[in-house]
């Protein structure tokens, strides 16, 4: 038996009394189930499991083949103050899968002989702010991640302002979502209306999506499901934190602004899986397929192995041809797989964004009805993911020396770390995505991340020797290197908290410490000329920041990537 008691206190008085009964699977329809009807209890409880895990609301479920979308379910709640079950007709936001469909669009328009792939955007869109040292940016290096690009607004504030690629196109894969708003423009000028009408008119209508609409807008609000955000959206989320009901929001471009029902994303999943085809013919051709599908480019960013097609993963999964893509948008998460040789796909979303996308359910799925299809044994359930596991918890353990006879003491049992703060053991956990980076639990440590670092960066197992924290920094006695170092005085200004009520910015913060400076406190920034910083997280990040307006010693605005965050007197 799976245990509810961790889906506790998640805003509205959310227990586990009120997800009892026959609430938590609380709907289900689809063709006719077919093999895998003999996966669905080993899927279920793995998809209790996993919301437990979370401290999620609700997800919904579709999975599909070559013959039709074979299961629809939905888990949970849609509403947490009425505790009102997830419907299956309700609308979730897919996030970054909107780019595959805007993919899918743009190649039926080379199938057209309307569009060159290669050709330069910047003919295509002359008002495009993109100036290129390096050689002009293409259609193609827009639709594989590819152009170098920052992720920026699109139209910046400022109109004499330009983004400016850090390397030539095509050199390495840097995620930009700013690049697949520029290819919506695209979409609608070559088809000759809106984005919105050319995505119902060349996906939806004949994949007989028919709930989906191409546009997220308030008009629709009454059909989505209530969906969630961190309810303190100004720090670090720790799995399991309050959640607070999102506002609603309008998204219109080509980065991600579709909302679908599980049914008709399994639709979606079905085409995918027959490699373009659809009931009454082919949504694009085969050479267009062979196009999207291709790996045109190492996307480590996605996983080992991992390339990018034309909006869409490209990779395999036990051996399998694999195209996956997730979504994050301000309050969903979504994942999208398909088994290439098999012919199976799989569509997932939660109602709520917290730093994670369900993957984990996705990819299990996608192995049952392997297993289902081939008369194989079915994979076990995964274990529950403890959010509080620390791999190699003894790695961290001891104590930290700082400046002015502070300390930071931790502890390690099993896989357990604490830290020994104010004669109490407040346990660890680690962040997501972040090698080394910890959530404190303890509201002296809330506002950043702890991140520890090694002897060698590039390997995970040398000895752990550092130890920081927003602005302060230890080290172990066995530390060898440098105590002191060289700041440049005008740094001391930039360091603070900043904020846009932009949803999809929010809060960051700059700690100035070990002698440089650190977005969020765990992501080093690198000076370059003219007041430049790049981050420092990937090598040759076009991602950057500046500083601006100097008032009592203080930058009161920072501006990142072109999208400008105004100082807030807050910690």
């Amino acid at each position: 038996m799976l245990n509810r008691r961790d889906l506790l206190l998640l805003g509205g008085g959310l227990t586990a009394a009120g997800l009892a009964g026959p609430r938590w699977v609380a709907a289900e329809s689809g063709d006719d189930p077919g093999p895998y009807r003999r996966a669905f209890e080993s899927l279920d409880a793995f998809i209790t499991q996993y919301l437990a895990d979370l401290g999620a609301p609700g997800l919904t479920l579709a999975l599909a083949d070559l013959g039709g979308v074979r299961r629809v379910a939905t888990y949970g709640v849609g509403d947490l103050a009425r505790q009102s079950v997830l419907r299956s007709e309700q609308l979730f936001e897919i996030g970054s899968i909107t780019k595959s469909c805007v993919a899918l669009a743009l190649l039926e328009l080379v199938d057209e002989g309307k569009l060159d792939l290669k050709r330069p955007i910047a003919s295509y869109l002359p008002w495009l702010r993109f100036e290129s040292p390096f050689a002009p940016i293409t259609v193609h290096d827009l639709m594989t991640h590819g152009a170098g690009l920052p992720d920026g607004p699109l139209f910046p504030p400022d109109p004499q302002f330009r983004h400016v690629p850090r390397n030539a196109p095509g050199q390495d894969f840097h995620y930009c979502n700013m690049g697949w708003e520029a290819l919506g423009h695209l979409l609608a000028l070559l088809d000759g209306r809106p984005m919105a009408e050319s995505l119902r008119a060349r996906i939806f209508a004949p994949l007989g999506m028919s709930d989906a609409e191409p546009v997220i807008t308030f008009d629709m609000s009454r059909r989505m499901v209530t969906s969630y955000v961190a309810e303190q959206g100004d720090r670090p989320y720790p799995r399991r934190a309050r959640l607070a009901e999102a506002p609603g929001l309008v998204m219109t471009n080509g980065a991600g602004s579709i909302a679908a029902t599980p049914r008709d994303m399994g639709r979606y999943a079905q085409m995918l899986a027959r490699k373009g085809a659809t009931t009454h013919g082919r949504l694009v051709s085969e050479a267009a397929f062979a196009l999207f599908s291709t790996p045109h480019i190492v996307a480590a960013e996605f996983g080992e192995g991992a390339h990018y097609g034309y909006g869409i993963c490209v990779d395999h999964l036990d051996g399998h041809r694999r195209l996956r893509h997730t979504g994050g948008m301000v309050s969903f998460a979504s994942a999208l797989e398909i088994d290439l040789d098999e012919g199976l796909g799989v569509f997932a979303s939660v109602n709520a964004m917290q730093g994670v996308r369900p993957r984990p359910v996705a990819e299990y799925a996608l192995r049952l009805m392997r297993a289902c299809r081939n008369g194989a044994p079915l994979p076990p359930v995964p274990p529950a993911d403890d959010p509080r596991r620390v791999a190699r918890a003894a790695d961290y353990a001891g104590r930290f020396a700082g400046e002015g006879g502070r300390a930071l003491e931790f502890e390690a049992a099993g896989e357990r770390l604490s830290l020994v703060h104010r004669g109490e053991r407040v346990p660890l956990e680690p962040a997501v995505g972040i090698a080394d980076a910890f959530h404190v639990q303890h509201a002296d440590f809330a506002h950043y991340l702890l991140l520890f670092t090694r002897a060698d960066a590039a390997d995970p197992k040398s000895a752990v020797l550092e130890a920081g924290y927003a602005a302060d920094w230890y080290v172990r006695p066995e530390y060898p290197g440098p105590r002191a170092f060289s700041t440049p005085p005008e740094w001391s200004a930039f360091a603070g908290h900043y904020r846009s009520e932009d949803p999809w910015i929010g809060s960051t913060r700059i700690a100035l410490r070990r002698g440089r400076l650190w977005l969020g406190g765990v992501v080093p920034l690198e000076a370059a000329p003219g007041g430049l910083f790049y981050l420092a997280d990937e090598p040759r990040n076009p991602e950057w920041v500046r500083f601006f307006d100097i008032a009592g010693g203080r930058a009161m605005r920072m501006v990142f990537s072109g999208a400008s965050l105004a100082r807030v007197e807050a910690p």
